[in-house]
């Protein structure tokens, strides 16, 4: 990040980042396909860890409840400081190729929070949307809450952005 932050993501080569860490070019590329994947290095664990938190939720009667209440309940400090993950949200945003990588991580995360509810017999359309619809919700309040500087917790927000959900979905939303 220190890298990043100096000379702008582009500039940055794996050979700086694998001098930085006094690595190796070889033993970087051991671990990394390409610079970008630094940045999602904790991306494979991550989504194991949720889906087995989801299995092993002992209430999916509400499936998006229990999506969203899995997500905010992970301990996201693991993944570095606030300002460690407010910077590495900025710049995945700022750059199209990251943010598409970043999209396309999430993406795999509902569909195997999906899976997960599946498995624990939700119907399979309502698995899908309600796992799609949970990384919405969660991702709006991971979203406030890295740019708040207040100590409003992850579940607090997730719960307020649910409530707000409630108010642009009433409960038998029907086309005309």
């Amino acid at each position: 990040m220190e890298l990043f932050d100096e000379q702008g993501f582009e500039a940055t080569t794996a050979v700086q980042i694998a001098g930085r860490a006094r690595v190796t070019t070889r033993t970087f590329f051991r671990y990394f396909p390409d610079k970008e994947e630094v940045l999602f290095a904790d991306a494979g664990a991550l989504n194991e860890a949720l889906v087995q938190e989801l299995s092993e939720t002992a209430d999916v009667a509400e499936p998006l409840l229990a999506v969203a209440r899995t997500l905010a309940g992970f301990d996201w400090g693991k993944l570095g400081s606030r300002e460690i993950q407010r910077r590495r949200d900025a710049m995945v945003a700022a750059n199209p190729g990251l943010l598409e990588r970043e999209l396309i991580k999430q993406q795999r995360t509902a569909d195997d929070l999906g899976d997960a509810l599946r498995r624990r017999g939700v119907d399979p359309d309502i698995a899908g949307l309600a796992a799609a619809v949970g990384i919405q919700v969660f991702r709006t309040a991971y979203r406030q809450w890295l740019a708040g500087d207040d100590d409003t917790d992850l579940t607090t927000r997730t719960e307020a952005v649910l409530g707000l959900l409630a108010t642009i979905v009433p409960g038998t939303a029907r086309l005309p």
